[in-house]
């Protein structure tokens, strides 16, 4: 499926020179689930070969280190990216309380919209962590998706309760905030039963697209078994890649996502870098296409 996303996005595709400079990302203002959503156009010197949606992960936004190195690699390859802000984070609008993971998927529709309405549809969506359980829900809402790529996404979306620690007896009571890389959030109980009512296995399974999975062995805050519950439940075309070394934000020696985004779009080999013992390792990034067991995965055709 790694070839077909590359097919979806490399056609015709567009070479970059050296020393040939991508275009200052683009303020755009969108209606989403509830008020006004801000996101960034990246977008290529050139006109798009393709257009894709990222969604970032759980409390992030479109300012975070994932989404503006995956965004500027492809575009970079001539693929124009939006990615934006959920309701209630970054400059968005709405009370983050009164948000779920149903609105975050309400949301990328609405962002699919606005690119179709104002550019193109989106043919790949990105997405990160909690991001990527959202673009499989979103998938089926919007029909000229052809790819979907999830990194280090959980398979389940109730797996970010995890995260509330201590705190989800008072969150299932009512309301409680949360401290989510060092900053308050607050949490409402609807949150809980939004997440705890997601049908996300049967949307993976019944996935109308190319599917890539890219997921961290090491990761932590998501483990790798949940890269091979999405990649077994999907239909074919599916590939795996392997984020050797990275945790859970594609960390590896600083340079995890841009050894992500390299894979993506299609570059050649990366070299992904970790510190170890005080020296500096040098790992290679899996290029093949293959499943989280290892194995070649022989990616298949789509029209």
């Amino acid at each position: 499926s790694r070839d077909e996303l590359f097919r979806v996005v490399h056609s015709p595709k567009v070479v970059m020179s050296p020393g040939r400079r991508m275009s200052t990302p683009t303020r755009t203002v969108f209606r989403g689930s509830s008020g006004e959503l801000v996101g960034k156009l990246e977008l290529p010197s050139d006109a798009p070969t393709a257009w894709a949606l990222f969604a970032h992960c759980f409390t992030c936004g479109k300012d975070n280190s994932a989404a503006g190195r995956i965004s500027r690699a492809l575009a970079s390859r001539g693929v124009a990216v939006l990615r934006f802000d959920f309701t209630g984070l970054g400059e968005s609008d709405g009370d983050f309380a009164a948000t779920g993971f149903s609105s975050n998927v309400e949301d990328l529709v609405c962002a699919a919209n606005h690119l179709r309405d104002q550019f193109s549809a989106p043919a790949v969506l990105v997405g990160h962590s909690l991001g990527g359980a959202a673009v499989l829900a979103a998938a089926p809402q919007i029909p000229e998706v052809r790819g979907v790529v999830t990194i280090g996404a959980p398979a389940d979306p109730f797996h970010v309760v995890g995260m509330l620690g201590d705190v989800t007896p008072v969150v299932e009571s009512g309301e409680a905030t949360v401290s989510i890389g060092g900053r308050p959030f607050r949490v409402r109980r609807q949150f809980l039963d939004d997440i705890a009512m997601q049908p996300q296995r049967e949307r993976i399974s019944t996935l109308d697209a190319a599917l890539l999975v890219m997921h961290s062995p090491v990761d932590q805050v998501v483990s790798v078994n949940n890269a091979r519950i999405i990649f077994d439940t999907a239909r074919h075309p599916k590939s795996f890649i392997t984020l050797d070394g990275a945790d859970h934000l594609a960390r590896a020696g600083g340079i995890g996502f841009k050894a992500a985004a390299e894979a993506l779009v299609g570059g050649r080999p990366t070299r992904i870098f970790r510190r170890t013992g005080g020296r500096f390792q040098r790992d290679t990034l899996r290029q093949r296409p293959t499943d989280p067991a290892g194995r070649v995965n022989r990616p298949a055709r789509i029209p």
